[in-house]
């Protein structure tokens, strides 16, 4: 029976090796897998035969079998692209994909967008991550990434805010619509949008009433005004800026308010003009408009709306917040890559694709944002590659060589020892 054991130990040996050699041979074979995790063999001894029974001792090995497989979930090295879609985890944690089988996860983050908008796999599995609402502001809704309409609405100039010096040297006026230029103190022009998206120049003309008081006076040329005449002025808001003695906004008084444009705008439209917050308004009057002793000036100038206007570019941030830009110039955020995080990433299944889906060791996928509660950080234009170390694995090829051909060795010196055997009746 020693003999015929000794058969039984070798081929364990080459059944572990060869099983030891297939590992290696799948690292090497995935050095350029994108984001691909190697794994490592490991062995164990086959349950030993006690020649003194219960008492332990003198205990004769039964060979060698593959153990477990273990994955090794060291960070690979992260590879610059051009592609505005490839995203690279630095860190823990995996990309959710919506696949056949269910919830897939995946370190491969070579995306790109398909004729639908969605966000998807080079297999065509939908990425998933945090939707936006109308405001481009970035919810919790957990959902499929899609690009969405590529145009945007109209949105209607609803404020305008100004900070600027009115110079207190300024000689009183009385303000003259039919002359505004010449009965004004100072003058300049905001660009504004009515409901339909149609930009309106709106002049604004100043003219000092008093000591510390400004008027303003917001008018538009008759050929954008329903029933005006081009080339004349219409008013359509104005009122009164009240400074303190140090030159502060005190107060800003409102007068009428109401923007009547034509060929399609909605008659009425209201825009808030204002010039920072005043003192009456719980502000310092530091950061407001003023009235000093230097020459009248405008330091800037804002308003709220916007024309219609189509997709122009896009893409992400190393938030993996995937923004879009407008041929407007407004940009709004669409969507932000969702990031599931395991309590162990070794227990997870693969089922190839570079996917892997949840399993009884592994727990279930808690998904959140990036860089949220353990989670890595998602950097743009960037793919993580393979974390095999070809030296490494080239030297475990020459160790799973060597210990086939040693068990190798075991059977055929066994079985000369039994041909010696069935030599003995000769």
């Amino acid at each position: 029976m020693g003999i015929l054991r000794s058969f039984q130990i070798g081929v364990s040996g080459l059944q572990a090796a060869g099983s030891g050699m297939g590992v290696v041979g799948d690292n090497i074979a995935n050095a350029g897998t994108t984001g691909f995790k190697g794994s490592r063999a490991e062995f164990q001894d086959v349950l030993a035969t006690s020649l003194k029974g219960i008492d332990g001792g003198d205990q004769m090995g039964a060979g060698t079998k593959i153990a477990h497989i273990k994955p090794m979930m060291s960070q690979g090295d992260i590879a610059r692209t051009e592609s505005m879609t490839d995203l690279a985890i630095n860190g823990n944690g995996y990309f959710q994909v919506d696949a056949p089988f269910g919830k897939g996860y995946t370190r491969d983050g070579s995306f790109h967008f398909d004729k639908e908008g969605y966000l998807i796999t080079g297999d065509g599995y939908r990425v998933q991550g945090f939707a936006s609402n109308d405001k481009g502001e970035i919810t919790n809704k957990l959902e499929a990434i899609r690009l969405g309409n590529t145009t945007i609405p109209a949105s209607a100039t609803e404020n305008v805010e100004v900070s600027m010096n009115l110079d207190s040297r300024a000689e009183v006026k009385q303000f003259n619509p039919e002359n505004p230029d010449e009965t004004s103190n100072f003058s300049h022009s905001v660009t504004v949008y009515d409901n339909v998206g149609t930009a309106r120049v709106v002049s604004l003309y100043y003219n000092k009433t008093g000591n510390n008081t400004f008027e303003y006076h917001a008018m538009v040329d008759g050929k954008d005004a329903a029933g005006g005449e081009e080339g004349k002025m219409i008013e359509m808001a104005n009122g009164t800026l009240v400074f303190n003695d140090k030159g502060r906004l005190q107060e800003e008084q409102v007068g009428s308010n109401s923007f009547n444009f034509n060929n399609g705008a909605t008659p009425g439209q209201n825009i808030k003009f204002s010039w920072g917050e005043s003192i009456a308004e719980g502000g310092d009057g530091l950061q407001a408009s003023t009235q000093y002793g230097s020459g009248s000036a405008v330091a800037r100038h804002t308003q709220d709306g916007s024309s219609a206007a189509t997709l122009a570019s896009m893409s992400f941030s190393d938030e993996g917040i995937l923004t879009a830009v407008y041929n407007n110039g407004e940009d709004r955020d669409v969507a932000q890559i969702g990031i599931a995080k395991f309590e162990n990433n070794e227990g997870l299944f693969k089922v190839g694709k570079n996917l892997a889906k949840e399993s009884k060791n592994s727990g279930q996928a808690a998904v959140g944002k990036p860089g949220e509660a353990g989670r890595g950080e998602v950097l743009a234009k960037s793919l993580e590659l393979s974390n095999v170390d070809i030296a490494n694995e080239f030297v475990n090829l020459m160790t799973a060589q060597r210990n086939f051909q040693a068990s190798a060795k075991t059977i055929t010196t066994s079985d000369q020892m039994l041909q010696e055997v069935l030599q003995l009746k000769r």
